[in-house]
């Protein structure tokens, strides 16, 4: 038995993958991130490789100085939401698991058969508004407010706003505002760039630069569009997922009790607010025994053969080898013992008498016989 120590990191569960011994995590999909990466380092070689040099000499030598900060900025927002714990919820221990089952057996009673249980679900208080909890089948806890769990992870996220391949990684607690900025920034580097780019196609009226304007211009719309959507659901204090479900809108639905009726305020709790730890502590130890299987003393091959005989006549001899007590052997094993070593000690009562054949003939005996035949003749 060999005990070794592992990362944390290396047994959670779910479809999340792990680097730098991890420090890193990430969704498993990660190809439209690689695209992302694509695209926007694409998009700026060619801006400073083309454009920035005619544009620093005739117009102003600061345009690429200010694209290389907005680049570096939006480059350093996209890993910082890619790479870091969205607010994954750690699952529940078997002893936790099963105990919340029990208290929800005792809580709903006896179901009869055929009979649908009712749903797993709790209510808590906020701020004057009913909150229901609802019970994950999957992480077997009770999600807190604001947390749901992300098909594509496998994991139950912390004020989960949504699952966004783009960035290769679940938009939750812990890194939206990192998200928002990028989305934020890659807006005015894209803007920047998509006006510089026309500039330079009226001043100079390069070909290559025309290729760069569609670009800009089809990407601007999109990532423009999704940060005003993203800037209006932080005035609201509300999720991505909140918004699409119509949990705080709609006739029969309640006011958003997280919510404090003012924008800036919003602003400045998603914001501005502190930086939750994670929960998994991925980086920490577990010890995990493992059996060493040593194969230095291989077992013969003529004892194998004879427990393989022993094992086809088990119908016909059934013996049972004497035990010897020692001084670890229970008292109550002992006469047992005895009593088999006595069974073992009488093989002529359990196996019949063998038959009994003439003595075989020798040399001696042929040659006295053929002397007393001729003496009687």
């Amino acid at each position: 038995m060999i005990t070794r120590k592992v990362r944390k990191w290396e047994k959670l569960p779910g479809k999340n993958t792990f680097c730098c011994d991890g420090r890193v995590m990430m969704a498993r999909q990660k190809g439209v991130f690689y695209l992302t990466l694509f695209l926007i380092a694409g998009t700026c070689a060619l801006f400073f490789a083309f454009e920035c040099p005619y544009l620093a000499v005739h117009l102003c030598p600061a345009i690429p100085v200010f694209a290389a900060l907005l680049f570096v900025f939006v480059m350093a927002m996209l890993l910082r939401t890619s790479f870091s714990d969205p607010g994954v919820l750690p699952r529940a221990l078997p002893e936790e698991a099963t105990f919340i089952e029990m208290e929800i057996e005792a809580a709903n009673g006896n179901v009869p058969a055929g009979q649908r249980p009712p749903p797993r679900i709790r209510n808590v208080q906020i701020n004057n508004q009913i909150v229901k909890l609802k019970y994950c089948y999957t992480c077997k806890i009770f999600r807190p407010p604001r947390a749901s769990h992300c098909s594509i992870c496998d994991n139950c996220v912390d004020r989960f706003d949504h699952h966004c391949p783009w960035v290769g990684n679940c938009v939750g607690k812990r890194n939206y505002r990192y998200f928002y900025l990028f989305t934020l920034s890659l807006s005015l580097l894209t803007i920047y760039i998509f006006t510089f780019d026309i500039v330079h196609v009226v001043m100079r009226k390069y070909p290559l630069t025309v290729l760069e304007v569609l670009v800009c211009f089809f990407t601007l719309w999109s990532v423009v569009g999704l940060t005003g959507f993203h800037t209006y659901l932080i005035s609201l204090n509300q999720t991505t997922n909140e918004d699409i479900k119509g949990s705080w809108s709609g006739k029969n639905r309640g006011q958003n009790p997280y919510s404090h009726k003012n924008i800036i305020k919003n602003c400045c709790e998603v914001l501005c607010g502190p930086t939750y730890p994670s929960v998994l502590d991925r980086r920490g130890l577990l010890q995990e025994d493992s059996t060493l299987v040593s194969s230095s003393n291989p077992v013969p091959q003529t004892t194998v053969s004879a427990h393989k005989h022993t094992h086809m006549h088990r119908h016909t001899h059934k013996t049972t080898a004497p035990l010897i007590p020692n001084e670890h052997t229970p008292d109550d094993a002992k006469p047992s013992i005895a009593s088999s070593a006595e069974k073992s000690a009488s093989p002529k009562e359990e196996h019949p008498a063998a038959m009994k054949f003439p003595p075989l003939a020798s040399p001696e005996t042929d040659a006295e016989t053929s002397i007393a035949k001729e003496r009687a003749h």
